[in-house]
């Protein structure tokens, strides 16, 4: 199954980051849209594990501080979800649904940022000047071809 090691990943750092919310508050859109989007993924894998030794076994290592699941955890919660996926295909779908999600969203929180006359893209960008013709994001005064009167050399310019 596709995502099960990342759906394990996902369901971890929404323990740790409910663990940490006792000291600190996140904030901001992206916060707010992993937290949305971590705490579907874990009621999914919780309504469908239950009381699953691995699930319990991840909470506590996130309440404890654990920056990383153990290697023998991550086994065996990585285990638990791919029976149930190989199991239910609805759980299955659901599953890997979410985790593009939460994909998706962590990587538009790439924090791009600019200031003053700057610009920042978050994305893709595609730019192309054809035929004799200039391009750019941001561009000045440009002049393509002959000038009519262009300026004369100076005594500096050789």
């Amino acid at each position: 199954m596709t995502g099960v090691e990342i759906a394990v990943g996902y369901v971890f750092a929404r323990a740790v980051r409910k663990a940490r919310r006792v000291a600190e508050r996140a904030d901001g859109e992206i916060d707010r849209g992993l937290d949305a989007g971590m705490d579907r993924l874990h009621d999914l894998v919780s309504r469908k594990l239950g009381e699953d030794p691995a699930l319990e076994r991840a909470r506590e290592e996130a309440e404890a501080g654990r920056e990383e699941l153990s290697e023998r955890t991550r086994r065996r919660l990585t285990d638990s979800l791919e029976d149930a996926a190989e199991r239910d295909a609805a759980f299955a779908k659901v599953l890997e649904e979410l985790v593009k999600e939460l994909q998706a969203a962590a990587a538009g929180g790439g924090g791009v940022s600019a200031s003053g006359e700057g610009q920042a893209v978050g994305g893709n960008v595609d730019i192309r000047a054809e035929s004799g013709s200039a391009a750019a994001l941001k561009m000045g005064d440009v002049t393509i071809g002959s000038v009519a009167n262009p300026p004369q050399p100076g005594p500096d310019q050789g």
